[in-house]
């Protein structure tokens, strides 16, 4: 079986301090976190940016400064931007001004779905030109599967010539609006998944641990983060560092060991 690949998603748009004091929303604290949990064994940071409010946004500028300090430190992480649909205006150039940026791979989403209060709306056009700005500038997408019909479209945009094999996808299990977290559907999207695939797994909430638990016995990646859970148990807070060491217990009993970076360019043909 492959080494794990960890994916650290330390902000995300929803999470706030006050959901949990420990949400890294600066600059400072977003590149703090990925060095703590590179340090324990993450091999991709999946960043989200916060504005000067600490509100989500798509800001190129702040996107400069998180890779940068990265860069600087010689944080030897997978970078992967977030083209999510929270950050602000809902069009092509702003979803997707942070392509240009030195990063290693991106989000994309290949269709649309709900999320608890708002859409996350993201039409044929918007998808084909983030795929697109995304291999013209050395990026690989990672295909953010909310539900079943997300993997069918990609299927489609491969044969189309869109997306480029082999692809890999973030299944998101549990978002309120989109496919349940249950073992019956991780199978059954697994299963779906394109041919060559590689494939990671976020439990939103409740689901995290059985869904991220499953994913590690089957062969699969994982992605762990205050963006998935705010709680480590009911009533705890969680920190960025607490998810990722229950990942690592979780993979040493089941036998998982975990891949460098260097072997995550591998497994992911970087």
């Amino acid at each position: 079986m492959e080494k794990l690949i960890i994916t650290l998603a330390p902000t995300g748009n929803v999470p706030t301090k006050a959901m949990n004091p420990a949400t890294p929303v600066t600059v400072e604290e977003i590149v703090e976190d990925i060095k703590k949990c590179r340090a324990l064994g993450v091999s991709i940071a999946h960043i989200h940016v916060r504005d000067r409010e600490g509100k989500p946004t798509s800001d190129r500028s702040i996107y400069q400064q998180v890779l940068g300090r990265l860069a600087e430190e010689k944080v030897d992480i997978i970078t992967q931007v977030s083209t999510g649909a929270r950050g602000g205006e809902n069009t092509i150039a702003w979803r997707g001004q942070m392509l240009d940026l030195p990063a290693r791979m991106a989000s994309l989403s290949t269709g649309s779905s709900n999320f608890p209060s708002s859409i996350n709306a993201n039409d044929p056009a918007l998808i084909e030109a983030l795929a697109g700005k995304m291999y013209a500038h050395g990026l690989k997408p990672e295909i953010e599967a909310f539900d079943v019909g997300m993997i069918s479209n990609a299927k489609k945009l491969l044969k189309k010539g869109v997306l480029k094999a082999p692809l890999h996808f973030n299944l998101v299990m549990n978002v309120p609006g989109s496919i349940e977290g249950t073992p019956r559907n991780l199978l059954f999207m697994v299963e779906s998944l394109p041919a060559g695939s590689t494939w990671s797994v976020s439990g939103i909430g409740k689901s995290q641990v059985p869904m991220l638990t499953m994913a590690i016995l089957m062969g699969g990646h994982v992605r762990t983060g205050l963006e998935d859970v705010l709680e480590y148990e009911k009533g705890v807070p969680a920190t960025n560092a607490m998810l990722v060491e229950r990942i690592l217990r979780i993979a040493k009993e089941l036998g998982r060991e975990i891949a460098t970076p260097e072997e995550a360019r591998r497994i992911l043909t970087l």
